[in-house]
């Protein structure tokens, strides 16, 4: 815990405090966007870490929310790109089918073409 300390960034280069520890008026980014917010091009204001044993601890950064900028809102062109975007994500490559959920990349195509011999259960 205390690896994980440095509110004046001595050790790392920039204020960090141990995991949910922050203080006030900092936030990650997925808080900044739970408040309708985002970074909006400031630096980063500090970091928290959470040590994990096997690898290296887990890193998130810190900005500060009264720097912070209201979100930008979705066009429409925006909802068109990410609506084809996440269509072409659910087509399979062998059968050009809308499968009807996202395509695991693991599979690289639906699972009634990548395994065409089992049964499935209704």
């Amino acid at each position: 815990m205390t690896l994980c300390l440095d509110p004046t960034g001595a050790r790392y280069g920039i204020p960090t405090f141990p995991w949910r520890l922050a203080p006030d008026g900092l936030a990650t980014r997925r808080q900044l966007r739970a408040l309708g917010l985002r970074p909006g091009g400031q630096d980063v204001a500090g970091q928290v870490l959470r040590p994990r044993y096997r690898r290296g601890p887990l890193t998130a950064f810190l900005y500060r929310v009264d720097q912070a900028k209201p979100v930008r809102p979705m066009t429409p062109a925006k909802a068109a790109a990410l609506a084809k975007a996440n269509a072409a994500r659910r087509t399979c490559p062998a059968c050009r089918s809308d499968a009807g959920y996202v395509i695991p990349v693991s599979l690289g195509m639906c699972v009634p073409c990548a395994f065409p011999d089992a049964q499935h259960a209704a």
